[in-house]
C-alpha cells in the first residue's frame, strides 16, 4: 500500500476522531471499532452483502490505525494533509530552493519573508518531506523544491 494513495482517505474520519486527538484518544478509538466490524464479531445470521461491508470497514479501521498509530506515517499523514488543505487555499505564489531561505538556530527552522511582512516558515525535520507552506500572516502560499 502506497503512502500517497491513503492520503485521499480520511482516516481520522474513519476513526471517528479529531484530527488533534492524542494517539491514546485514537487506540481507544480504534480499538473500540475494530470489535464491532470484526468479522469473527458478526452473527452467522447477518445477510452476505452485510458481511462484505463489514469486513471491508474492518480492513479501513485497520489501516487507519497502521497510519494514524505510528508516529512517523501520522506525522507524514498529517503534512500531506495540511499541504492538501493549503492547496484549497489558493494557488502557490512562488517557488523556492531551502537554500533561499534563512536558517534559526534557536528555533531550528528555516523562514523567508513574506510581500505581506509575515513568513513563511518549515522546522528542520520537516524540510525534506515538507513541499508547500503558508505565511503566517496572509493566505498566500510557496513551493518548497527539493534538489534532486
Amino acid at each position: 500500500m502506497a503512502f500517497e494513495q491513503t492520503v485521499k482517505k480520511d482516516w481520522y474520519s474513519i476513526l471517528g476522531a479529531d484530527p488533534s486527538a492524542d494517539v491514546s484518544d485514537l487506540k481507544q478509538k480504534y480499538q473500540k471499532l475494530i470489535l464491532l466490524y470484526h468479522p469473527d464479531k458478526q452473527s452467522a445470521d447477518v445477510p452476505a452483502g452485510t458481511m462484505e461491508e463489514c469486513v471491508q470497514k474492518f480492513i479501513e479501521i485497520d489501516q487507519a490505525w497502521k497510519i494514524l498509530g505510528n508516529e512517523e506515517t501520522k506525522k507524514k499523514y498529517d503534512l500531506q494533509r495540511h499541504e492538501d488543505e493549503l492547496r484549497n487555499v489558493g494557488p502557490v505564489d512562488a517557488q523556492v530552493h531551502l537554500e533561499e531561505m534563512s536558517w534559526n538556530k534557536d528555533e531550528e527552522s528555516f523562514s523567508l519573508s513574506c510581500r505581506c511582512g509575515g513568513k513563511y516558515t518549515v522546522y528542520k525535520d520537516e524540510a525534506q518531506e515538507a513541499n508547500l507552506i503558508s505565511c503566517d500572516t496572509c493566505s498566500l502560499i510557496v513551493e518548497l523544491l527539493h534538489q534532486s
